[in-house]
C-alpha cells in the first residue's frame, strides 16, 4: 500500500513581482493540480451505517502529524462498523463505497481506532456552521508487514509493545484476529524441552506432521510480538510466576517452562526445589532459575475451592466446599504473577449432576445446578484475591475455558479428533456461542477491587481442532491393543498454549511499560 498524500493544501509562496510568461502560468497551474489530485485510502468506521451504499453522516478531515505516520481524525455520526474507501475528488467533495471486508484484511496490517472528544474550530475547518464534534476516529495506518521480509516482520511486532496497557485496550482487540501460517514457528523444539511430560508429547508418542506447531495468532489491527524468553525472564527476575488451575493449566505452565529454557544457556542452572520430575502424579511444582533469581510454579486446584469429604447418613462422601478457598492456597500468596483458571473439570458428571455433592458449611446441597455452584466458588475465588492478594506488588490473571474437540461422543464413550491436522475454516469473527462459564467469569471479576485480566483464549483456541494430542497422548506399546480413548482437550507441546503464553507476555510487558511511564 502506498503512502498516502496530505488532504491538506498546502499554501504556496507569494510572489512579489507579476510574472507574465505563460509558461511560467502553466508551470504553476501543473504544481498545484498535483496538490488537489485526488486520493485514496480505507478506514474502518466506529459507529457507522452498515449498509451496502456509502452513508457518512457528516464527515470532515483535518490534518494532523504523528511522527512519521499519517494520522487522520474523522467526524462522523452513524452506527456499527463498516469499512468504507474514500476518496477526494478535485472539486473538494468526498465520494465512496462499502468495501469487502477481507479486501481491507489484506491490504492494512494494523488500524488502530481511539475515541476522544473535540470541539471544532470553524477558522481552521473553514465551516462557520459545524458543532461540537464527538467520537472523533483517530485512524493510524501502517503499511502491510506481510509481504515484507522476517526481520522486518519481527520489528514491526516489536513495535506495538512500546505501547502501554491502556492504549492497547483502546485501540486494539488482541484476541480478535486469524491464525497465519509462520515457518519460524514453533519457539522451541519438543526434543529440547524436558518439561513436557508424556501426556502433551505428542512427537515423541508417534505423531509425525508438523504443522500443528507452525501456526501463529495475528490480530487484525496490531501486532503481539514474538515471545522472548530472555526479556521474560529479565521481567521476572527475583520474582514469582505461579500458575494454580486444573490440567489445562499444566499444560500452558509446561509451555511457559519450555519457552523460558531457550533462554537459559546451561539448563543445569534451572532445577525443581524439591528434586520433583514432572508427572501426572504430581501436583505442585516450583523451578528455579538460578541466574534470574526467579521461580515458576504450578500449583494444581481443579476448582480453586476446596475439594473435601463430608458425613450423609451413614457413608462419607467426596464434596466440593464451594464457600472454602483451595487448601493450597497459602503457597499462591506472595506471588507477582497470578495466572488462574477453572473450567475443566466442571464439565464431569459428578459436577453436572450436582448431587449430594455441593457443601456450603455443614450443608451439603442435595442438588444444585452446576452454573450456581460455579458462580458461588468464583465469589469464593474474588474474595481470597481481595482479601489477600497485593494489587501494587501482584498482576492477576485468569484464562478463560479452553475449548475440547470431541466429535462422536465424549472423551469416554468414543470421542474423536484424530482425522484433524489443520484449523478449522473460520476465525474469530464468526458468532461463536459465549460459554456460560465465561459469563460467569466477567461477570465476577467486575465486582472485585482487584484488577484481574482475562485472558480470553477460549474463541481463537477453538478453531484449533489439530492442536490436540488424540491417540498420540502416550507412547504407543509394542504388541499392546491401543484402548481407544482420544484426548480432544488437552494440546500438544509446542502448541496452542504457547500462544496463551505469548498473548500473556503481551499483557505483562505493556503492564511493565505503562508503570515504567510513570
Amino acid at each position: 500500500m502506498e503512502r498516502q498524500k496530505s488532504f491538506s493544501l498546502k499554501s504556496g509562496k507569494l510572489f512579489s513581482i507579476a510574472v507574465s510568461s505563460s509558461f511560467l502560468f502553466c508551470f504553476l497551474l501543473y504544481y498545484c493540480g498535483l496538490k488537489i489530485a485526488p486520493t485514496k485510502t480505507h478506514f474502518l468506521f466506529e459507529p457507522c451505517n452498515k449498509t451496502k451504499q456509502a452513508s457518512f453522516g457528516e464527515i470532515y478531515f483535518s490534518e494532523a502529524r504523528n511522527n512519521s505516520d499519517e494520522v487522520f481524525d474523522l467526524t462522523l455520526q452513524g452506527r456499527d462498523e463498516v469499512f468504507v474507501d474514500i476518496r477526494v475528488e478535485e472539486n473538494g467533495n468526498l465520494s465512496g463505497e462499502v468495501l469487502d471486508e477481507q479486501e481491507v484484511r489484506e491490504n492494512v496490517s494494523s488500524v488502530q481506532v481511539t475515541e476522544s472528544v473535540m470541539k471544532s474550530d470553524d477558522a481552521n475547518l473553514g465551516n462557520p456552521n459545524l458543532k461540537e464534534i464527538s467520537n472523533v476516529l483517530e485512524i493510524n495506518q501502517h503499511l502491510n508487514t506481510s509481504k515484507m521480509g522476517g526481520e522486518n516482520n519481527e520489528k514491526m511486532r516489536d513495535l506495538d509493545v512500546n505501547k502501554t496497557e491502556r492504549e492497547v485496550e483502546g485501540k486494539c482487540n488482541i484476541y480478535d484476529g486469524k491464525w497465519v501460517f509462520d515457518e519460524s514457528y514453533p519457539l522451541y523444539d519438543s526434543k529440547s524441552c524436558s518439561f513436557i511430560d508424556e501426556g502433551f508429547s505428542c512427537e515423541a508418542n508417534g505423531r509425525t506432521d508438523r504443522d500443528y506447531t507452525k501456526w501463529r495468532w495475528k490480530p487484525y489491527y496490531c501486532n503481539i510480538p514474538r515471545f522472548s524468553a530472555v526479556k521474560m525472564l529479565d521481567l521476572i527476575k527475583g520474582k514469582r510466576l505461579v500458575f494454580v488451575g486444573d490440567s489445562i493449566n499444566r499444560n500452558q505452565w509446561e509451555s511457559m517452562m519450555c519457552i523460558l529454557r531457550q533462554g537459559v544457556l546451561d539448563p543445569k542452572r534451572i532445577y525443581e526445589a524439591h528434586g520433583r520430575r514432572i508427572t501426572k502424579e504430581k501436583g505442585q511444582y516450583n523451578f528455579k532459575f538460578v541466574d534470574y533469581n526467579c521461580s515458576v510454579e504450578y500449583y494444581v486446584s481443579h476448582f480453586l475451592v476446596h475439594e473435601s469429604k463430608a458425613r450423609i447418613g451413614t457413608r462419607r462422601v467426596k464434596t466440593l466446599r464451594i464457600d472454602t478457598i483451595d487448601k493450597a492456597a497459602s503457597k499462591w500468596k506472595g506471588a507477582d504473577i497470578l495466572v488462574f483458571n477453572t473450567a475443566h473439570w466442571w464439565s464431569h458428571h459428578k459436577t453436572k449432576s450436582g448431587v449430594n455433592y455441593y457443601q456450603e458449611g455443614n450443608l451439603v446441597h442435595p442438588q444444585l445446578d452446576v452454573s450456581s455452584a460455579f458462580q458461588k466458588s468464583l465469589k469464593t475465588w474474588a474474595w481470597w484475591v481481595d482479601r489477600y492478594v497485593n494489587p501494587a506488588k501482584t498482576q492477576v490473571f485468569f484464562r478463560s475455558s479452553s475449548p475440547s474437540h470431541f466429535s462422536g461422543g465424549e472423551w469416554n464413550t468414543g470421542g474423536h479428533c484424530k482425522e484433524h491436522n489443520q484449523p478449522l475454516n473460520f476465525t474469530s469473527r464468526k458468532q461463536i456461542p459465549v460459554p456460560e462459564m465465561n459469563l460467569i467469569l466477567d461477570q465476577i471479576i467486575t465486582q472485585m477491587k482487584t484488577s484481574v485480566t482475562v485472558l480470553n483464549i477460549t474463541n481463537l483456541s477453538g478453531v484449533r481442532i489439530d492442536g490436540h494430542p488424540s491417540i498420540y497422548g502416550r507412547k504407543p506399546v509394542s504388541g499392546a491393543q491401543a484402548s481407544g480413548i482420544q484426548d480432544c482437550s488437552h494440546w500438544c507441546l509446542p502448541g496452542v498454549p504457547d500462544t496463551w503464553n505469548e498473548l500473556l507476555y503481551y499483557h505483562i510487558v505493556s503492564k511493565q511499560r505503562l508503570f515504567a511511564k510513570r
